[in-house]
């Protein structure tokens, strides 16, 4: 099965796609992990990107898209793969169709984990990590016992600068703006599922297998 898993920062994707992973025995396909590899292995590509990256600059989607393809076309990913964090533009939504239409592999199904702007800020807003141990808290969801000391370790616990709400904000409204028009796109294409991604992990799964016919 191939898949897209599309959602705001905070809406775990991440999460439901490790245990998609998990249960359909594919491989998650995380963009920023195969760019890594790409630069690790010294590949052509991975060496392009590397170019644009020492120069501070966004790798070009045609560079990214090659590093994709170069991806799915591995043995692993016969038989489907889980697309975490691309497409991220249309642009990019039209180059990937390319690719697959050169791979002669359509995907099956895109799925949008939903949930209200306002809940996605108090879940990120309200994470506290060790300076330490790196163990992460939340202040309503899993307090430490001690206010602001980590109950693993003792350690300071700390907001991370991306965890503020004015960069939250930031980061929905960049996905806003550039990632949310691809729901509209795949809708189009009778590929769109919207999964609601309120309640426990194990309620979002069991949606996400139904949307799949998978329950």
């Amino acid at each position: 099965m191939r898949l897209i898993l599309l959602g705001p920062p905070g809406a775990g994707k991440g999460t439901q796609a490790k245990l998609l992973t998990d249960k359909l025995g594919v491989p998650q396909v995380s963009t920023g992990d195969i760019l890594r590899q790409a630069l690790a292995d010294g590949t052509e590509l991975g060496r392009k990107a590397k170019s644009f990256m020492e120069q501070g600059a966004l790798v070009p989607d045609e560079v990214v898209i090659g590093i994709i393809e170069e991806r799915l076309r591995k043995s692993d990913c016969a038989r489907g793969y889980i697309l975490d964090g691309f497409p991220r533009t249309l642009p990019q939504a039209e180059a990937l169709s390319r690719a697959l239409r050169s791979l002669s592999a359509a995907l099956d199904k895109v799925l949008s984990v939903e949930v209200p702007e306002e809940d996605l800020i108090r879940r990120l807003a309200g994470r506290r990590v060790c300076r330490d141990c790196g163990y992460m808290f939340h202040v309503d969801a899993h307090p430490p016992g001690e206010s602001g000391v980590c109950d693993k370790c003792g350690g300071a616990l700390y907001q991370r600068d991306d965890d503020k709400e004015e960069t939250i904000r930031h980061r929905l409204r960049v996905y806003r703006e550039q990632t949310q028009p691809l729901i509209a796109h795949y809708d189009k294409m009778g590929l769109l599922r919207r999964i609601d991604g309120r309640g426990a992990i194990e309620e979002i799964s069991q949606r996400i297998h139904h949307a799949l016919g998978r329950a």
